[in-house]
């Protein structure tokens, strides 16, 4: 009687056991009962699993096709809220972004999967799958900061790298495979109906990935305890290293010389990692913001430079400038004026330049600026027509009555990088004065490539402490430059010449990309409004 007691308990402990693993570590049941009871599953091969750190040691990796799990051994965050509050601010507006935020404490309570459905549920139900080009335009800059540079050291020795992802393939997929050159991305697609998703996701359904994957038998798989069983792509790996939470925390982030290609573009408006914490200190801020950003437009723009200053520093927009010399300054020796030539960083490139020289006669020339954008503008505006000869003839005009300040990039870039200049204004003035402009944000950017653009100065003075810098270099003679061998290509070499020493004085790098370059990227257009 005794051993039969003994045999039932030991039954009950067994049956308990195998129902907390199920409860709390999330082994979903028919995995564990088709792999375990297979003949070369890891319950008979007595594999054991090392940690991470021994894989960064091994030898031998180039010719090795790697399997990893994507949140638990390539991102150092251990929270998925960030990338589905930028999802949900960026894709659906700030209303669905409050709904997150308001109910992301009861997720939490629930476990990972249901976790991720719900979060999927909450930020994706009824947006437009044509339009949805967050995963391309906006995580993967957050996604690159949040990798860890040990961890993507391993994996880029590999010869072949398959990435395993609980989150929708739409997130991941261009941040993965564009910058940091993933083979195979396996994670679930999201129901569309009507051309809207439905806030659900599908099974793993990448058919060719699995195919791919089974037929290497020496794969190296790199996941963690509570994952590597949720995929079946992990029974096919001769070895299975686990990387723990202590490790992640020493990781260092990744630098930006390791991507694959340069982040040169990106969209959105938020500047900060939105973490739980910082996504409460921006709803508290919102309301202070707006009126501030209202009062830094109605009160300070009308005033007279002197008053704006103070008002700038009283409301904590920091300026500095460093002015030229008076003799390239004045142009009242020539007959026309003097054409500034900076960099575009945002809307107010025109109007910090005109404040450093405390000319409030400058005119502004632009391009598909927003009709509330020019009537809140202290200084004049002209709108340029992208046609040659009428943008000629019209700057030309415009140079004989006054100064001018323009933008040759003809749209922003919020890196380190400036875009090919258009040659245009080497061959209207002889005068060319080049600006470096650089402006620094900590909460909103204020500039968008598919946003409202009449939005933007309101989100860039909604910062709290936003600065901006402009540096006067010497000047560049344009024109018929007989100083060059070739006159028929001189406007090209002024026009690089100028590109080159405003990135030299800023510490950025000249590319050849165009605005037309920037808006099929971000918004999958040609960006003519």
């Amino acid at each position: 009687m005794q051993i039969h007691n003994m045999a039932i308990k030991l039954i009950s402990l067994r049956t308990l056991a195998l129902f907390c693993s199920i409860l709390f570590y999330k082994i979903p049941k028919r995995i564990i009962l088709k792999n375990f009871r297979r003949t070369n599953s890891f319950a008979t091969s007595h594999l054991k699993f090392p940690k991470f750190q021994f894989l960064a040691h091994k030898q031998g990796l180039e010719n090795q096709t790697i399997i990893f799990h994507l949140e638990k051994t390539l991102l150092k965050s251990p929270s998925l809220f960030p990338y589905f509050m930028l999802v949900a601010f960026e894709a659906g507006g700030l209303i669905r972004s409050l709904i997150l935020f308001l109910f992301y404490p009861f997720i939490t309570l629930c476990n990972d999967d249901f976790a991720i459905k719900a979060m999927v549920m909450i930020c994706f139900l009824g947006l437009k799958k044509d339009k949805f080009r967050e995963g391309r335009a906006v995580l993967p800059k957050f996604f690159l900061e949040d990798v860890g540079k040990e961890s993507f050291e391993v994996l880029r020795r590999c010869k072949k790298k398959v990435a395993v992802t609980d989150l929708p393939r739409v997130m991941v997929e261009v941040f993965l495979i564009d910058y940091l050159n993933i083979d195979i991305v396996v994670g679930k697609e999201l129901k569309v109906f009507c051309g809207y998703y439905v806030g659900l996701m599908e099974e793993r359904s990448d058919i060719n990935s699995f195919q791919v994957v089974d037929s290497i038998s020496n794969a190296i798989g790199i996941s963690s305890f509570k994952k590597f069983f949720d995929c079946p792509l992990f029974f096919n790996c001769k070895e299975i290293y686990l990387v723990t939470e202590k490790e992640k925390m020493d990781w260092h982030q990744l630098p930006k010389d390791l991507y694959h290609k340069p982040l040169v573009f990106h969209d959105g408006r938020l500047a900060f990692t939105p973490t739980y914490l910082a996504t409460l200190t921006m709803f508290m801020w919102l309301p202070f913001g707006f009126i501030l950003a209202i009062f830094r437009i109605i009160i300070a723009m009308p005033s007279s430079y002197p008053m704006y200053y103070l008002v700038m520093h009283f409301t904590g927009l920091r300026l500095r400038g460093f002015k030229p010399n008076k003799s390239v300054s004045s142009s009242n020796e020539k007959k026309n004026g003097v054409l500034y030539v900076c960099n575009h960083r945002t809307l107010l490139d025109p109007v910090i330049v005109s404040l450093i020289l405390n000319d409030p006669s400058l005119t502004a020339l632009t391009y598909s600026v927003s009709k509330v954008s020019e009537k809140l503008s202290p200084i004049k505006t002209v709108r340029l027509t992208r046609n040659k000869d009428q943008d000629a003839e019209l700057m030309q005009e415009q140079l004989s009555r006054g100064d001018l300040v323009v933008c040759p990039e003809g749209t922003t870039c919020r890196e380190p990088y400036l875009l090919r200049f258009s040659p245009l204004f080497s061959e209207i003035s002889e005068r060319i004065v080049p600006v470096a402009m650089d402006c620094h944000v900590s909460m909103f950017y204020g500039t968008t490539a598919r946003g409202f653009k009449c939005l933007d100065p309101f989100f860039f003075l909604m910062n709290p402490y936003p600065s901006y810098s402009g540096r006067f270099l010497d000047m560049v003679r344009g024109g018929v430059n007989e100083s060059f061998d070739d006159c028929e290509n001189s406007k090209f070499k002024v026009a690089n010449l100028v590109q080159s020493e405003i990135a030299k004085e800023l510490g950025f790098s000249c590319t050849k990309l165009t605005r037309k370059d920037k808006y099929l990227i971000l918004a999958g257009n040609a960006g003519i409004v």
